[in-house]
């Protein structure tokens, strides 16, 4: 295992297929017990990167390192320190969820005492305990990605690559994963992970890369990357047009954006509490009232609109 303290990294990593540039240029590393989350749309180049890690991918040009090994020289040492979750189920439908889970434990050489023992450790943190004896084809789409996960768990590897793990799961159990989640990342796992959601990366991540177009179009936290986007905002609604014009005479605000059809004025706020104070002691002293406000902060969804050219925002997380 390397002594190193990035456990990923990844060199100027480029892949193409014919003239199609799926990866332009990839550079990135990731800390050892923290989680980077690739965010884009589909087709930016989140799986062909989760693919490449796990050498499941030849790339053409760059250099992948992970846990100090090197992918193209040593494939097979990389493949024993890592879990892969992909995007569709891998386990065996006509096996019960304890069985998968005891199967992949042999094939990577767990005695059959220890197989099972981390098979019954597994259905307990992944609370599939009453249905560990069920088939596989009988669990819910939830209960699957979580049997899913917990498979590739079953060597307690210290990298996990998670490519879209909550993709098409019901709210409530989009966040039982992410509460998995957070208790591989508090147990010192490194966790790369790609998503469509941007509340997902939110929430989880330690750092953020947006993909476009097979480049990187931004990175750094979520704070660092929604402080990119400038201040917050303060939206007012008015009760008519007529009350949105005197407004925005009372405010003297060069930087104040409209939107007529809404009777809404948005207004930049820096200093958030004197700013808005400030800003509704002035309309009160002109005697105008307010419809409804809102204070607006920058969010991953600005971010990424700002910065991509993409027309298929990635989703926020809700059903």
């Amino acid at each position: 295992m390397s002594s190193s303290e990035y456990a990923i990294e990844v060199k100027n990593l480029a892949k193409s297929y014919k003239d199609n540039k799926v990866l332009q240029g990839i550079d990135f590393r990731v800390k050892r017990g923290t989680m980077l989350a690739l965010l884009g749309p589909n087709g930016a180049g989140k799986t062909t990167i989760v693919r490449i890690l796990s050498t499941l991918l030849t790339f053409d040009k760059g250099s992948v390192t992970v846990e100090g090994y090197d992918a193209k020289r040593n494939p097979e040492k990389i493949r024993s320190v890592i879990g892969l979750t992909s995007q569709s189920a891998t386990v065996d439908e006509m096996l019960t969820g304890r069985e998968n889970l005891i199967m992949m434990g042999r094939l990577y050489r767990l005695t059959k005492t220890s197989a099972r023992e981390r098979a019954n450790e597994l259905l307990v943190d992944f609370s599939l305990v009453n249905a560990a004896d069920r088939p596989a084809k009988t669990y819910s789409g939830g209960m699957r990605r979580r049997l899913d996960l917990a498979v590739s768990l079953i060597a307690a590897p210290p990298i996990i690559f998670l490519d879209e793990p909550t993709t098409g799961l019901d709210p409530r159990s989009r966040i039982a994963m992410w509460d998995i989640i957070r208790k591989l990342m508090k147990d010192g796992t490194t966790i790369l992970l790609t998503t469509q959601y941007l509340e997902e990366a939110d929430q989880l991540a330690d750092n953020i890369i947006l993909i476009d177009d097979g480049k990187i179009a931004a990175e750094g936290t979520a704070k660092e990357l929604k402080s990119k986007m400038g201040n917050d905002k303060l939206e007012l609604v008015f009760k008519n047009e007529q009350d949105l014009i005197s407004a925005k005479s009372a405010l003297k605000n060069k930087n104040i954006s409209e939107d007529k059809s809404q009777f809404m004025l948005t207004v930049p706020v820096s200093n958030t509490n004197k700013d808005v104070k400030a800003t509704l002691d002035a309309l009160n002293e002109e005697g105008i009232a307010i419809e409804a406000l809102a204070l607006h902060k920058p969010t991953l969804d600005d971010v990424f609109l700002s910065i991509t050219s993409k027309q298929d925002l990635p989703k926020k997380g809700k059903n």
